[in-house]
């Protein structure tokens, strides 16, 4: 299997990775595997708005990988969709528990909805089949997507969003707002360390500038969306804000997306975060 030469003398990390508990399609067990096959030092689970597989893969990777509790939570800024990222917050804490059974609920009403406006508009999917694509996770829209290529009204899920189901498309249906900024706090109140997942070219950095001062902790340097020119640029912003930086593949599995462990992330960042968070090591 072929593995990733390591950045300047050094392991790689991944401090982006999805499972099957949320729009992942491998197990915690599979990925933590699969981690070790690609000679991680160490992995994030970090799935949207869950930790309920945090525990399983911190089991599965016993002594033999570094496992870093995570997440990530889906927040709206001015009506754009924005992640925060949060690392090494406690999955049993209350308020986040709380919290993270309300956006179940909304993501499923969601859904809901945009099965109704599918229907309306001539394109009818299963609702019981977009749950059976979620399974044990929590439903989003790429269930609905692969949904709608299942039934044959696209054949991909990336026609699915620019003709339905994304931000412009006849069926999209706008999540109830959570702003970044309590997103912020809620990781902060488990115990965490809040990081922009993303940014992207496109982002000013007034945006993160305000979110800086609003006591984000980091930004995401490397991410599969980031060029070389983007990666500079989050390198001197997360410089001149003073955030931490980190990075991740941002996996689902095949055949979606960037490798595990594909991206040039060097252990070395895992001091500082675990810094931040006051965890030992």
């Amino acid at each position: 299997m072929h593995r990733p030469p390591a950045p300047g003398g050094g392991r790689r990390v991944d401090l982006h990775v999805h499972t099957l508990f949320s729009d992942g399609v491998l197990t915690p067990e599979a990925v933590v595997a699969h981690a070790l096959e690609r000679s991680l030092a160490a992995l994030a689970i970090t799935d949207h708005d869950s930790v309920e597989g945090v525990e399983r893969a911190r089991i599965a990777a016993g002594t033999a990988l570094e496992l870093v509790p995570g997440i990530e939570v889906s927040t709206t800024l001015d009506g754009a969709d924005l992640h925060i990222l949060g690392y090494y917050l406690d999955p049993e804490d209350g308020e986040l528990a709380d919290s993270l059974a309300r956006f179940r609920e909304e993501r499923l009403g969601r859904a809901q909805s945009m099965v109704e406006r599918l229907r309306a508009l001539g394109a009818p999917v299963d609702f019981d089949e977009v749950l059976e694509l979620a399974g044990p996770g929590v439903v989003g829209r790429p269930h609905v997507a692969e949904a709608l290529v299942r039934a044959g009204h696209v054949e991909t899920v990336d026609e699915a969003f620019r003709r339905f189901i994304g931000a412009h498309g006849e069926a999209f249906v706008q999540r109830p707002a959570f702003r970044p900024e309590h997103a912020i706090a809620l990781i902060h109140a488990a115990g965490g360390v809040s990081v922009l997942a993303h940014p992207g070219a496109s982002l000013p950095d007034l945006v993160v500038e305000q979110l800086a001062e609003a006591g984000l902790r980091g930004i995401e340097v490397w991410h599969p969306q980031h060029g070389a020119v983007a990666v500079r640029r989050f390198h001197a912003l997360a410089r001149r804000l003073d955030l931490l930086e980190t990075g991740g593949s941002d996996y689902h599995g095949w055949p979606r997306g960037a490798a595990l462990g594909e991206l040039p992330v060097p252990a070395s960042v895992l001091g500082p975060l675990k810094q931040a968070a006051g965890v030992p090591g």
